[in-house]
């Protein structure tokens, strides 16, 4: 019987992991914002998004991208490395608070606040390679 709950335990779906499917989605919610409110050609959707806060959801769209790869794959080496399960969901998690705040803080138009909320993030990615570096 032991052996069948290490074996589902260890091949379940972790906090981490869905933290990294939530990443994934963020960009997507910036780019649907981005476009609200005004004509959208889905025939041309890399058409020039106007000025204001729906340019800077489209900025914070094009962030999130960026800053998902990084995260996925410090998450994933600290999961194949066993770090300690607890840190690495407390980091995800914190990552994705961050970066919700991050994105909210573009599209508001509070650039110290962003730059906060993005360096808050980069922080958890460290943290994530740093336990899986003493792991």
């Amino acid at each position: 019987m032991m052996a069948a709950q290490n074996y589902f335990r260890e091949n379940t779906m972790t906090t981490g992991m869905w933290c990294v499917a939530a990443a994934w989605l963020l960009p997507f919610v910036w780019a649907m914002l981005s476009k609200m409110g005004r004509r959208y050609d889905n025939a041309r959707p890399r058409d020039p998004v106007p000025d204001g806060w729906q340019l800077r959801a489209n900025w914070a769209q094009a962030n999130a991208w960026e800053a998902f790869a990084p995260f996925a794959a410090a998450l994933l080496i600290a999961q194949f490395v066993h770090a300690p399960q607890q840190t690495i969901d407390l980091l995800a998690l914190a990552f994705i608070g961050f970066r919700i705040a991050h994105g909210l803080a573009y599209v508001a138009d509070k650039p110290s606040l962003r730059s906060t909320m993005w360096l808050g993030g980069a922080a958890c990615v460290a943290g994530l390679f740093v336990i899986a570096a003493r792991a």
